[in-house]
C-alpha cells in the first residue's frame, strides 16, 4: 500500500511529549512558535473554572457567549446557549471539567489549540456544539448569530433571529413615523406592514 506523502508521523520521544503536555498545563506560561502562541493562564483562570462568577463564566466552555447580563442581545440569545448547554453537556459531566478543558485545551478561545488532545476531548464530550460569533450587521436589530449546532439549535437560532429583526424594525419604524407625527396612533404594536405603509404615506405628504 502506498503511503500518502502527506502523513505525518510523531517522533518525539515519551519524554519529550511529556514535557510538551506539562507545559500546556497548570502554571505554565503561554508558548510562541513562529505565527501560533499561546496566553499566560492566570489564578482567576482558574477561579473561574471551578468557581464561576456569573452566567458568561458558566457558559463560556460553549464559545463566543455574552459577557454581559444584560441588553436585549443577551435576553435574545439567553435560551440559545441554556439550550446548547442542555444538549452539550453530558448528564455524568460536571460543567467544571467541561470550562477546564476549554481553558487548557484552546486558553478559552475558539480560535486556538493549547493542547490538541484537551481540544479534541472537549469537542467529543460536546458534540462539537459551539458558538462562534454573534454580531449585528446592517441595523442595531440585524443579529447574525453563528453556530456549530443539530437543526434543533439552528431553528432556535432561526427563531431568535427573526423575533429580534422583527421587533426592532417595529421599533425603528415607529420612531421615524413618532417624528414625523407626535400625535400618531402608530406603535411598535402595530405590523410591520402597517407601520411601513403609514411611514411612506407621511412621507408623500412631506414631499409637498
Amino acid at each position: 500500500m502506498k503511503k500518502s506523502k502527506f502523513e505525518f508521523k510523531d517522533n518525539r520521544s515519551f519524554k519529550e511529549k511529556a514535557i510538551n503536555f506539562g507545559k500546556s498545563l497548570l502554571f505554565w506560561k503561554g508558548r510562541k512558535k513562529g505565527m501560533i502562541h499561546t496566553r499566560d493562564i492566570t489564578l482567576d483562570d482558574l477561579r473561574a473554572v471551578f468557581f464561576p462568577d456569573g452566567f458568561y463564566e458558566k457558559y463560556k466552555y460553549l464559545g463566543s457567549v455574552p459577557w454581559k447580563e444584560e441588553g436585549e442581545i443577551f435576553k435574545a440569545m439567553e435560551p440559545l446557549i441554556i439550550f446548547m448547554d442542555y444538549k452539550a453537556k453530558p448528564k455524568w459531566c460536571p460543567r467544571w471539567f467541561l470550562r477546564f478543558l476549554h481553558l487548557f485545551g484552546s486558553d478559552n478561545s475558539i480560535v486556538r489549540v493549547r493542547n490538541r488532545v484537551l481540544n479534541n476531548l472537549l469537542t467529543r464530550l460536546t458534540g462539537g456544539y459551539m458558538i462562534f460569533d454573534y454580531k449585528t450587521k446592517w441595523h442595531y436589530y440585524d443579529l447574525r448569530i453563528s453556530i456549530s449546532g443539530d437543526v434543533q439549535m439552528w431553528d432556535l437560532v432561526t427563531s431568535i433571529e427573526d423575533r429580534f429583526y422583527e421587533q426592532g424594525r417595529k421599533e425603528d419604524l415607529a420612531q421615524q413615523i413618532k417624528d414625523l407625527d407626535p400625535n400618531t396612533s402608530f406603535n411598535k404594536g402595530s405590523s410591520i406592514k402597517d407601520l411601513q405603509a403609514e411611514l411612506e404615506r407621511l412621507d408623500g405628504i412631506n414631499e409637498f
